[in-house]
């Protein structure tokens, strides 16, 4: 139920996360209390505003990444990106089938989980024809998952004593969303947050190749395969930062506007998130997905903490 007049105290519910005193974790529990209690006006497109201020907050944090340290992130994790988006999509294959869980459901999830959360499954869906309630499914997993995710990481990586660049890695690599991963990097340090955002939008990259071979697998020829565009103004504008540094106290200012705009994101995900959603959920895919989740986790974690 949505209660009147919910436009003034959403709107503060804004302006609170655009001060010092509220995190991503912070912003995300604020939303979804927000949406619990009714109080996020239903005329609001969420799933818009939540993709353009990503992309935005992505591009902005751009100019506070040194050019020469985003080449050597992205040429040492490349091949653990391969490996880990080829496992997880042949693993959550083969699972799907074992458990007789909906192919396309179970392929949506894998997606999610091997690339980058619900960028990945809406770039995805178009090319293998899944309907509405698939994809509905495969988002809730993915966001779920993803929620724990921002909270869950900082608190392991705290418990293990991971250095920054291990950290940074590891949550490009395992957690869903650019947000989230983000958001947990953020609030680990500033060193991984330059990996992870680096290295996640690396592996983001790989919506566009993937998406290509999930219309062959699935025999679709659409050509609706989405493209995240605002990846390679995020080059660009490490670029820019890089070629004039001169303007550095300008590149800073940005890039911490587009940290505060990150939580907002944060917010607004949260209020995409409802006790019905979670529901309708139900066990079976979220059960894959956790384990498609602690499979990569695992893995990744072994491998860094090993090299």
């Amino acid at each position: 139920m949505v209660l009147k007049n919910s436009y003034i105290p959403f709107g503060l519910a804004i302006l609170l996360t655009l001060t010092p005193f509220v995190n991503s974790p912070i912003a995300l529990i604020i939303g979804f209390a927000m949406a619990s209690f009714g109080l996020v006006p239903q005329n609001i497109s969420l799933t818009k505003w939540t993709k353009r201020l990503l992309a935005y907050s992505i591009v902005g944090l751009g100019f506070g990444i040194p050019l020469r340290e985003a080449l050597t992130v992205t040429s040492d994790g490349i091949g653990l990106i391969i490996a880990t988006i080829a496992g997880t999509l042949i693993l959550g294959w083969f699972v799907a089938k074992a458990i007789k869980l909906n192919k396309t459901t179970g392929y949506l999830i894998a997606s999610g989980t091997a690339i980058c959360g619900g960028s990945a499954i809406a770039a995805i869906a178009p090319a293998i024809n899944a309907d509405d309630e698939q994809i509905g499914l495969a988002l809730a997993t993915i966001y779920v998952l993803n929620s724990i995710a921002l909270f869950l990481f900082p608190v392991i990586g705290h418990a293990l004593h991971l250095s920054q660049e291990t950290f940074g890695m590891w949550a490009a690599i395992a957690i869903h969303d650019t947000s989230s991963v983000v958001g947990a990097a953020s609030a680990y340090g500033n060193e991984a947050l330059t990996i992870a955002t680096t290295l996640k939008l690396t592996r983001a990259l790989w919506i566009i190749p993937v998406a290509f071979l999930s219309a062959f697998l699935f025999r679709s020829h659409s050509k609706k395969i989405t493209i995240p565009y605002f990846i390679f103004f995020y080059v660009i504008a490490i670029g820019i930062s890089d070629v004039t540094p001169q303007f550095e106290a300008i590149y800073h200012g940005i890039f911490v506007a587009s940290k505060k705009l990150l939580v907002v994101c944060l917010f607004l995900i949260g209020c995409g998130i409802t006790i019905e959603k979670l529901r309708s959920t139900g066990a079976k895919p979220l059960l894959y997905g956790v384990g498609l989740w602690i499979s990569i986790s695992v893995s990744s974690l072994s491998w860094l903490l090993w090299h």
